[in-house]
């Protein structure tokens, strides 16, 4: 299973930007599918928004979708997720998490990085 630490993570107010990083361990990076998924309190995680092995195919949830980007450098193993036009509403703590190609959910997962959104 691939080691995954998150950073970037803090306090920003409304219409603010962050960048989340999440750096992985092995040298498979690049043969999974990675995500970032994100869980606010009393509520279930949830996911945000996952990108292909190759890079070229990027899904994202509906409430995320035009405000953040979701990217990754398979040579520097880290997948990144840039959130602008940052709501309260996104306060969550926001977990990486990696696929293999051959696994049909997501089995891997970093220990969280904190955002929240003050108003």
């Amino acid at each position: 299973q691939a080691q995954l630490v998150e950073t970037g993570g803090g306090l920003v107010q409304a219409g603010g930007s962050l960048r989340l990083s999440c750096a992985a361990s092995g040298r498979t990076f690049s043969s999974y599918d990675m995500g970032w998924f994100r869980q606010a309190p009393g509520r279930e995680r949830e996911f945000v928004a996952s990108i292909m092995w190759t890079g070229g195919r990027t899904y994202y949830a509906d409430s995320v979708k035009g405000r953040f980007t979701i990217s990754r450098d398979n040579a520097k193993n880290t997948v990144y997720l840039q959130l602008n036009s940052l709501k309260p509403e996104d306060t969550a703590v926001y977990y990486c998490a990696a696929k293999p190609l051959t696994a049909a959910d997501f089995g891997s997962w970093g220990q969280g990085t904190q955002v929240t959104v003050s108003s």
